[in-house]
């Protein structure tokens, strides 16, 4: 491991950490308000949107400031996050927290910083590791996502509550003083497109497919599904708390497999054969009769759900020249994002209609239609680091 590639994992790793205690507690904390689903989902899209629409920017700033001071700019937006959330007592101020885009609402796999930290994560790595880096990359966030959800089960009151999102942003405030000590960028920094004409093409095929995907994900983000639990079961932040981080460190496993998987039947297979049975599960969820149904369906689905993020991140990073790589990785996160941030929205309009179900059924039909056209547009089509049979090249 380089210096720089074990910064990052710090970064993620505290980062991740508040990403798993906040979407759990957002729904309870609006419903303390007297906020409802519509306010939530809104709240929700808002984040999303935000999260998605800053990466590209982002990453055009990044080309021409150096990675290290924007990286350092989003940890000081996750501070801000974390005090709105704290200490906004009106209304309008809870749903706009996710305006920095550092909410983490969809968990640790959006943001500004996302494209680019993961450029600088594969010039960190040689090419036979990368497979294993994003592996690993992911792996730290989930653990981390894991141990935040465990945190959630002490906000048991309105004070420990505002207490968790005090360190929320006190976790930003460090995110951005580690990433003081990155060195500075040193990757290609000639002017330039971030996204030439001939890498459009195959980008823009990606995007349509991964915002189709983002599109079911958005329905069914995890505070949604713990406000759905919550509606439907009764269930609180003692039992959220925990039962979020066992699924989170459920797939967390499955990050470390992942990359293992890569390497040996090629990205494109590991994020389809992994992907698409999870859907199945997850249009199973509605029909639970009970909560431990219903959280063992959901922790059996996101044991093998997540394992297409670190592919698929490995696999956009490999289809263009390295000067363009926070450009389309920025791309993929804005297009997954705008799509995602539609979905709360829907989620709930139906949670609140009585319709409980539907959004798993969606997203679960959007999802499975989204990896049988991956396959058919992608499978032989390997990335710059993999053979032709699309496993990495020895």
């Amino acid at each position: 491991m380089t210096r720089n590639y074990r910064l990052l994992l710090l970064i993620r790793l505290l980062r991740s950490f508040g990403f798993g205690f906040v979407p759990v507690l957002m729904g309870l904390r609006f419903e303390e308000r007297g906020l409802g689903a519509g306010p939530l989902g809104a709240a929700l899209s808002i984040g999303v949107l935000a999260a998605a629409l800053s990466g590209l920017p982002l990453a055009a700033l990044a080309s021409t400031l150096g990675r290290r001071p924007v990286l350092i700019a989003t940890g000081l937006l996750m501070a801000i996050t974390g005090l709105d959330l704290a200490f906004a007592t009106q209304p309008a101020l809870l749903v706009l927290a996710g305006a920095t885009g550092m909410l983490g609402a969809s968990g640790a796999d959006l943001g500004p910083f996302l494209a680019i930290e993961q450029a600088a994560l594969v010039e960190s790595v040689p090419d036979q590791r990368r497979n294993r880096a994003f592996g690993r990359y992911s792996l730290t966030g989930g653990l981390a996502v894991a141990a935040g959800g465990l945190a959630a089960s002490l906000g048991t009151s309105p004070a420990r509550v505002e207490i968790l999102f005090g360190t929320f942003a006190i976790l930003g405030g460090l995110s951005a003083g580690i990433s003081l000590f990155l060195s500075p960028q040193t990757g290609p920094t000639a002017p330039g497109p971030i996204i030439s004409r001939a890498s459009a093409k195959p980008l823009a095929g990606l995007a349509a497919l991964f915002g189709l995907d983002a599109l079911g994900g958005g329905l069914v983000l995890q505070t949604v599904i713990a406000y759905w639990l919550h509606i439907r079961f009764g269930a609180g932040s003692a039992v959220l708390g925990p039962s979020f981080a066992l699924i989170a460190f459920v797939q967390a496993g499955s990050y470390e497999i992942a990359g293992r998987l890569a390497d040996r039947i090629g990205l494109v297979r590991t994020m389809v054969f992994t992907h698409l049975p999870s859907n199945v599960l997850l249009m199973l969820v509605p029909f639970s009769p009970n909560l431990t149904v219903a959280l063992v369906l959901l922790t059996v689905r996101f044991a093998i759900a997540q394992m297409d993020v670190p592919a698929r991140q490995a696999y956009v990073a490999s289809i263009v020249p390295p000067a363009e790589r926070a450009g389309a990785l920025a791309l993929m996160g804005t297009v997954r994002g705008v799509m995602q941030a539609v979905g709360p929205l829907i989620a709930g309009l139906a949670i609140q209609a009585a319709a409980a179900g539907l959004p798993f059924l969606l997203a679960g039909g959007l999802k499975i239609s989204y990896d049988l056209g991956l396959y058919a547009a992608f499978a032989k089509r390997p990335g710059g680091h993999e053979n032709p049979r699309g496993s990495r090249k020895p």
